[in-house]
């Protein structure tokens, strides 16, 4: 009788060894979460710089855009009733809320024809160049300030580097057109021309100087009114005592928690896509998290815009 053993290699045959892939799946399902953690952090990074690079470089400008048409008819028509502010107030005598069109700025040299709002914050300077609050109107006895981008959303004063002494441009207000002569450009330690004499009207054009979307400091351009300046009302607000955000290259702290918010949910987002990567399979992952990584990242950069400095 033939004793009975056991083949150890018997069933083995025809086998299939276990793939590095499966290994590394098993591993994934026994142990840590290292690498979803990774990869979460890796993504919501990486969408974080595409968005901001996106928002500043592609959509601010179509922004920028339809901001300017909006306000071009609003302006526009308040022109035609004779209701457009021509103080710090409206009609009714409340201070005019940030964003409210009050000029049309426009620069022949440079082709610059833009809606002028009121404030100027980042939120304001993303529609077009804006007004300080605390400054009169172009065209009144006195100085005003008008301020304005240089590169993000149409960089509408990006070039005014090329006016020089003498030339002209124009801005249209409640009172009517003036017209105003660029006395010179200066940068910061540049001495300010003398300050206007009693009755007369001069502005300043403000904006970031360096190179694009890096600011480095407050390039300003001194005009005088040609001509003989309009009614000019009392100041409502006392110069000096606007918050931070209005100043030159400052940002607007207020939408920290907006950042936060949308930062949160970027990291969700990303961490849910990473998991359905590895347990879900890449195509569904495309197809369901592109779109939605893509408009988060977008929501994320629009509020990190609204901190970096006002003039970019």
């Amino acid at each position: 009788m033939t004793p009975l053993t056991i083949d150890k290699h018997a069933g083995t045959e025809g086998a299939v060894p276990p793939s590095p892939a499966g290994k590394a799946a098993k591993g994934r399902k026994r142990g840590t979460a290292k690498p979803y953690l990774t990869g979460g952090a890796l993504l919501t990074i990486s969408v974080l710089l595409i968005g901001i690079c996106a928002q500043l470089v592609l959509l601010s400008p179509l922004q920028h855009r339809a901001a300017q048409s909006a306000g071009f008819d609003r302006l526009r028509g308040e022109l035609a009733a004779g209701t457009v502010a021509v103080s710090q107030a409206d009609q009714q005598g409340r201070l005019l809320r940030p964003g409210t069109p009050l000029m049309l700025l426009e620069i022949p040299k440079l082709h610059v024809r833009q809606v002028v709002f009121e404030g100027t914050d980042s939120d304001v300077l993303a529609k077009g160049p804006g007004h300080r609050r605390d400054t009169l109107l172009p065209g009144q006895a006195g100085t005003s300030v008008l301020m304005g981008r240089a590169a993000a959303y149409g960089g509408p004063f990006g070039h005014l580097d090329d006016l020089t002494p003498g030339d002209t441009f124009r801005i249209t207000t409640g009172q009517g057109r003036f017209t105003f002569r660029v006395l010179d450009l200066r940068h910061a330690g540049d001495r300010a021309p003398d300050a206007p004499a009693a009755g007369r009207s001069r502005v300043v054009l403000m904006t970031a100087t360096g190179p694009p979307y890096l600011p480095e400091g407050v390039l300003r351009l001194d005009a005088d009114l040609v001509g003989t300046a309009a009614d000019t009302p009392a100041l409502r607000i006392v110069p000096d005592s606007l918050p931070a955000a209005e100043l030159p290259l400052h940002g607007d702290s207020v939408v920290w928690w907006q950042v936060v918010l949308w930062l949160q949910a970027l990291a969700a987002a990303s961490a849910a896509a990473v998991w359905a990567w590895f347990r879900w399979g890449r195509r569904q992952t495309w197809v369901v998290f592109t779109g939605l990584l893509g408009a988060i990242g977008l929501q994320v950069a629009e509020q990190v815009t609204r901190l970096l400095p006002n003039l970019l």
